[in-house]
């Protein structure tokens, strides 16, 4: 519904100051609520109906004064338009311009008040009809963005965020809000730390990827600190809080979506923009129709009656039903696509971007690894793989991972003993009586192996034989198939500037940017960085952010336009996006902008159509030629067309 839009603007970002389990609930009311109204309106609009139709067979076959058929009328224009009246209302005591509820207004009070006019016909009917279609177009595409929303609440990983406290040498499991500062809480692998403090015992490492969109995981031993909102990954830690729960980093970056959300400037849907522009020229020229001729004629009764006859055919029926058509076309149309667009405003503001800026972990790259380069000295490939996967093939790190994937066979009869994982540096194992040592550079100069240093970009893990060197391996996290094609699309699609934003080290942004072919990069961004970035560069025409993690949210919140990929995004970021992709392919992003201009240029014929036919009865009315009813025919006929055209947003 149009005129809701700026309501659920608000809605969709106050949800953010819980933390998720309530923004959850949060969601829930919100799809109960839409329903609830799509249901409400489609009574109204049924009763409002059938009332009509009643009181024009009642007029049909009775002769009362003209003030009871008023009334008679006014009911069923009451049922659908007492909203759009309040809010018509509204807006004109807060000095807003006058927006498209005005304009319905002022057309159907014009309709209602003509039969009053000495010797006019009265257009009782029309009033009801005009306004009845009004409701039918919101109607529509509430629906259209009521499914939008459906569809993004199943995307919701609704995960419960607990804590597990020792209170006396109990475990218990409680709310995050419950555990005070300085007490010990339990992480196991596989679950996000609920709250910022210090490691106090355990090895393990961190995916922080959702927090810094560093795609390597940080190692983490006793005495370091450790971050809300990351998940750990292989051992158990126990940790002493500290900091509060609503002072973590999470809720800190939780925050930040907040007043992101509140400086983001609140984009007007097509038809409000639309009528904010027709709505003054028609009604000024409406005044100027009734004042002028009657100061030089004296027949003020006939020229009032023009004025307001004036009005009504002005009022711009059928693009009150056919755009709302239209986005609901083009709304529907992307989700087939698996592009969820959460209202019609952020349709038309899609059509309009200029700025594409992608964050890279999980948005052009996969977030995930795999072995990019095998570097042997002294044995082939093969065996250096080999090798590496069986001192690794117990390790929970993403990175031994990522080596056993490269080397899958391990029926082979190698016998690997007195495996020694020093974290942070990496494993020495011993396999048919050698001492193999894989890891990081500092293991190599233990080993007293003088490792080479590597032009790849990624993550280098280092082999040495019994204290000799025999070569690297490289891993680093993939580039997306469609990374560059997407980029390439966006140009196509004439988007001006794309650029990339990263928490990665500078090297390796260069290498994905370089790639994937975008204008610009910014490497090693916290998210309040990441957010600094977009406000510079909201100057260049429509920012659209595309991304994927806690952090992100902030940034997707802030930009004209935030686009969150779905299948793997953090539950935040999905909250604080306009648009949702589901499944996490960066080529969607120019097909989402393609989709929307279509739908807007679509929109924009029927408009030049309707206003056209419009204008042509106008001056046909001016002189005298043209009948009301001449003018309700324009109207309808010119409604069919259009339904129809609107029709078109459907196919993709």
């Amino acid at each position: 519904m149009i005129h809701e839009d700026h309501h659920h603007h608000h809605e969709e970002h106050e949800c953010h100051c819980h933390e998720h389990g309530h923004e959850h609930e949060h969601a829930h009311e919100h799809h109960h609520h839409e329903e609830g109204e799509a249901k409400e309106s489609i009574i109204k609009i049924a009763l409002a109906t059938v009332l009509l139709v009643a009181a024009v067979i009642i007029e049909k076959r009775t002769d009362w004064p003209t003030w009871a058929y008023l009334l008679l009328y006014l009911i069923p224009y009451l049922i659908v338009g007492w909203e759009t009246l309040k809010e018509a209302g509204e807006a004109l005591l807060h000095g807003e311009a006058l927006d498209e509820n005005f304009l319905m207004s002022v057309a159907t009070l014009g309709a209602l008040g003509i039969g009053f006019m000495p010797g006019a016909e009265t257009q009782f009917p029309e009033a009801v009809f005009v306004m009845l279609f009004f409701q039918v177009g919101e109607l529509f595409e509430g629906i259209a963005e009521g499914r939008s929303r459906k569809s993004i609440a199943h995307l919701m990983d609704i995960r419960p965020d607990t804590a597990h406290v020792e209170r006396n040498g109990v475990l218990e499991t409680v709310a995050p809000e419950a555990v005070r500062l300085g007490e010990t809480i339990l992480v196991r692998p596989g679950e996000k730390v609920p709250m910022d403090g210090v490691v106090l015992e355990g090895d393990s490492s961190l995916d922080t990827v959702a927090l810094t969109g560093e795609s390597v995981p940080r190692s983490v031993h006793a005495g370091d600190g450790i971050l809300s909102g990351c998940v750990n990954l292989s051992g158990v830690l126990k940790v002493r809080t500290t900091k509060a729960f609503g002072e973590s980093t999470a809720a800190k970056i939780l925050d930040l979506v907040e007043n992101a959300a509140e400086h983001k400037s609140r984009s007007e849907s097509f038809i409000t923009r639309f009528a904010k522009i027709y709505t003054p020229i028609v009604v000024g020229l409406a005044v100027l129709l009734a004042i002028v001729p009657s100061l030089v004629t004296g027949e003020w009764a006939t020229w009032i009656y023009r004025a307001l006859m004036f009005l009504v055919v002005s009022c711009p029926c059928a693009l009150v039903i056919s755009v709302p058509l239209t986005f609901f076309g083009g709304i529907g149309g992307a989700s087939r696509k698996g592009i969820l667009v959460k209202g019609s405003n952020f349709l038309d503001t899609l059509s309009r971007v200029k700025t594409v800026v992608f964050d890279k972990t999980g948005t052009l790259t996969e977030g995930v690894f795999e072995v990019t380069a095998v570097h042997p000295e002294l044995i082939d490939e093969e065996e250096l793989l080999h090798l590496a996967a069986h001192v690794e093939r117990h390790s929970t790190h993403p990175i031994a991972a990522a080596l056993r994937n490269a080397y899958p066979n391990e029926q082979d009869d190698c016998s690997v003993t007195d495996i020694r994982e020093t974290a942070g540096h990496g494993v020495i194992a011993t396999v048919n009586g050698r001492r193999i040592a894989v890891g990081n550079e500092k293991l190599m100069s233990a080993e007293g192996a003088a490792s080479h240093p590597c032009e790849r970009q990624g993550t280098i893990v280092h082999v040495a034989i019994d204290g000799t060197y025999a070569g690297h391996i490289v891993i680093s996290d993939r580039v997306k198939a469609d990374a560059a094609e997407a980029v390439g699309a966006l140009h196509g699609a004439g988007v001006r500037n794309t650029v990339m934003l990263t928490g990665d080290q500078p090297e390796i942004a260069a290498a994905v940017a370089a790639s994937v072919g975008v204008d610009a990069f910014h490497a090693g961004l916290l998210p309040a960085d990441k957010v600094a970035r977009v406000e510079a560069l909201l100057s260049d025409g429509t920012l659209a952010f595309v991304g994927d993690g806690i952090n992100d949210a902030p940034v997707l919140a802030r930009a004209d336009l935030g686009i969150a990929m779905g299948a793997l995004g953090s539950d935040a970021a999905i909250e604080a996006a306009d648009v949702v992709l589901m499944d996490d392919k960066p080529s969607k992003v120019a097909e989402a902008v393609r989709i929307a201009r279509r739908t807007l240029a679509i929109a924009r014929e029927n408009m030049i159509f309707a206003i056209g036919v419009k204008v042509l009865v106008l001056i046909l009315a001016a002189f005298g030629l043209a009948t009301l009813w001449m003018a309700v025919f324009a109207d309808v006929g010119v409604t069919v067309l259009a339904v129809l055209n609107a029709m078109r947003a459907l196919r993709v």
